[in-house]
């Protein structure tokens, strides 16, 4: 089927002109719509409370995300509670320990960082097996990081301090898209909580982004048309490009 239009379940870029989606509708005169399929929501103090974990039992703790800073010093601020200037943070990926700085003065503290991923960050924390980490993180996080943190025998406590939920999604005619991409399990969860009688039939292709993306896909019954990240296609843009070309030779 020729792809006319696509829905790509996240924000749309600040300069589309410029973003490989810009590129990709120019070339192959394709509409691009954005929206929002996952929103971010901070757990309340109070809710906090019930898990009966405190910060100041902690002398570490662990970043893995920008919302996880916002929403750990939100916490903090809401409880009262003054994180003590020898507390020392390990984070993700340079970008996230430099976002720091909206909330500690970052010469001053102990910061450290990963290269990108939470592997790169243990091999970081097991060299610092005396502290006492502080995981914040997500209702719907990685299994792997707690496993990764349990076999190397880390100290830690972890924290839920916000929850993604499904964004509203009324505005939107899903049945006009002739492409949806997916980037998470969550925004497919959002896809049938919004549309629970959605049908993909043989006129919608759908693409996912990651391999538990793409699980999500077909737990849900959905055939999966494109795949990314591959060998040949490491961005979602090159996967959808890739697609579209064979369906052309097919054609031909």
């Amino acid at each position: 089927m020729k792809i006319k239009k696509i829905l790509v379940s996240q924000p749309k870029p600040a300069d589309i002109e410029k973003s490989p989606y810009g590129d990709l509708a120019k070339k192959y005169k394709i509409d691009i719509d954005f929206y929002k399929f996952i929103k971010i929501e901070g757990i309340a103090a109070k809710d906090f409370r019930k898990d009966r974990v405190s910060i100041l039992d902690h002398t570490a703790i662990i970043f893995t995300s920008r919302n996880a800073v916002d929403h750990f010093f939100r916490i903090a601020e809401e409880m009262r509670v003054e994180v003590p200037d020898t507390m020392k943070y390990f984070c993700i990926s340079e970008s996230t320990a430099f976002y720091l700085q909206k909330y500690v003065q970052y010469r001053k503290r102990k910061i450290f960082y990963g290269k990108q991923n939470f592997a790169d960050l243990i091999e970081v924390i097991k060299k610092h097996k005396d502290e006492k980490f502080l995981l914040p993180c997500s209702d719907i996080h990685k299994a792997s990081m707690s496993r990764m943190l349990e076999e190397n025998e880390i100290s830690y406590s972890k924290a839920i301090i916000y929850k993604t939920v499904a964004s509203n999604l009324s505005k939107v005619n899903i049945d006009e898209y002739d492409l949806i991409v997916f980037f998470s399990p969550s925004g497919v969860a959002s896809l049938f909580k919004n549309f629970p009688e959605f049908n993909q039939g043989d006129s919608t292709l759908i693409a996912a982004f990651g391999p538990t993306t793409t699980k999500a896909v077909k737990d849900s019954n959905m055939k999966l048309n494109i795949a990314a990240p591959t060998k040949t296609a490491p961005s979602m843009t090159m996967a959808i490009e890739e697609y579209i070309l064979k369906e052309v030779k097919k054609k031909k």
